[in-house]
């Protein structure tokens, strides 16, 4: 498991995945044969997440390999983190509510037995404590696992599910606001109210290649409840017509301008956004710390080269910018929350992926499924 901060790393990785591996990536990817072989799935997670490489650049490289139908499968998980996020845009309460409750619940639990043996790997359950530790080590999980992972700590240790998510943001390389707090929703069973997702015996035995033993879960546990719902939001994002000369702020999920939307658009400058943990409501480790700021270094290092002028700051530093700036927007999460509560004057510029993906958001992922030929061929 190494994930090198660089975009030529990321596009290195992305050719060898589709070279070698994206033919069975439909009947294997759901096995996980452990940190040392991770060759069924693709890993480009978390330099999707901050922008290295862009969906529609995977998505581009697969078809360019195999047809649409072959590649269905591995294209509707690429989107995946798309949809997600289009559907917390329309419901940002989702995410303010969760970090309210975290608050308390930390309270609650901050000297909690099993919660602390949960977070140091030390329960009665020997994959949960090995996935532990791989996450601590690794920063990564497969995606399968972390399905397992959500429902042992909810069902089986009966941890709150804010704990957990907070858990996974602390240290995923690839956490974001919208994926990481819905995913953990859906588990729990409050996401698809009274449908959650459970964890199983034979489930983990068979796909982990029978890699572990003393698996004993509550496979019977109702899903969890809420008596809050949300309703979309009918918004719209939208460009300006035609764009002033104005600084331009970069934050962590658009770290390629030079492959964006807005690459021939002139700016007066460039201020590439780095968010220490200072103004983050759920603290990262330091690892994830130090790979966010070495990706948003290479993205600098990529600028200079094209000799545009750009320039990193933290984000209290906004502030101090004496004019109003356009920047790439940022998704409901830590950096919009920062830029909204200080009442920050920032014109937003959205992905065009996004613009026209985020309509399809208003509804449950196999809706948005029906949508992803048309999205494709928008694009491709």
């Amino acid at each position: 498991m190494n994930f090198v901060t660089s975009r030529a790393s990321a596009i290195e990785k992305l050719n060898k995945f589709v070279d070698r591996n994206l033919f069975e990536y439909s009947r294997l990817r759901n096995f996980d044969y452990g940190p040392n072989n991770r060759s069924n799935i693709s890993c480009l997670s978390p330099y999707i997440t901050h922008g290295i490489i862009s969906e529609l650049e995977v998505i581009k490289k697969s078809l360019n390999k195999f047809s649409f139908s072959k590649n269905e499968k591995f294209i509707q998980e690429v989107l995946w983190r798309t949809y997600w996020k289009g559907w917390l845009e329309l419901r940002p309460n989702v995410w303010t509510d969760y970090l309210n409750e975290l608050k308390k619940i930390r309270e609650v639990f901050k000297n909690h037995t099993d919660y602390k043996n949960a977070i140091e790997g030390n329960t009665n359950i020997e994959c949960f404590n090995e996935w532990v530790k791989e996450l601590k080590e690794n920063n990564f999980l497969h995606n399968h696992t972390r399905m397992w992972f959500a429902s042992i700590w909810i069902f089986t240790l009966e941890l709150p599910w804010q704990l957990g998510a907070e858990f996974f943001m602390k240290h995923l390389y690839d956490g974001d606001a919208a994926s990481n707090t819905l995913g953990w929703r859906w588990v729990a069973g409050i996401q698809t109210q009274g449908k959650n997702y459970l964890a199983s015996e034979w489930n983990i035995k068979k796909f982990t290649n029978n890699r572990f033993n003393n698996i004993k879960l509550n496979e019977n546990a109702p899903p969890k409840t809420t008596d809050k719902t949300y309703t979309a939001s009918k918004l719209e994002f939208n460009n300006p017509q035609s764009l002033e000369e104005k600084n331009l702020l970069i934050f962590e999920n658009n770290l390629s301008f030079e492959i964006g939307d807005f690459k021939d658009q002139k700016f007066k400058k460039i201020f590439l956004i780095s968010n220490k943990n200072e103004n983050r409501t759920i603290e990262l480790s330091e690892k994830l710390v130090k790979f966010k700021s070495q990706l948003i270094e290479d993205q600098k290092k990529r600028l200079n080269e094209k000799l545009i002028n750009c320039e990193i700051i933290d984000l209290s530093e906004i502030q101090d910018l004496s004019e109003s700036s356009y920047g790439l927007y940022p998704t409901v999460g830590e950096n919009l929350d920062f830029i909204n509560t200080n009442n920050l004057k920032i014109e937003f510029l959205y992905r065009k992926l996004d613009q026209f993906s985020w309509q399809y958001c208003n509804k449950g992922f196999f809706n948005f499924k029906n949508y992803i030929p048309k999205i494709i061929t928008t694009f491709n």
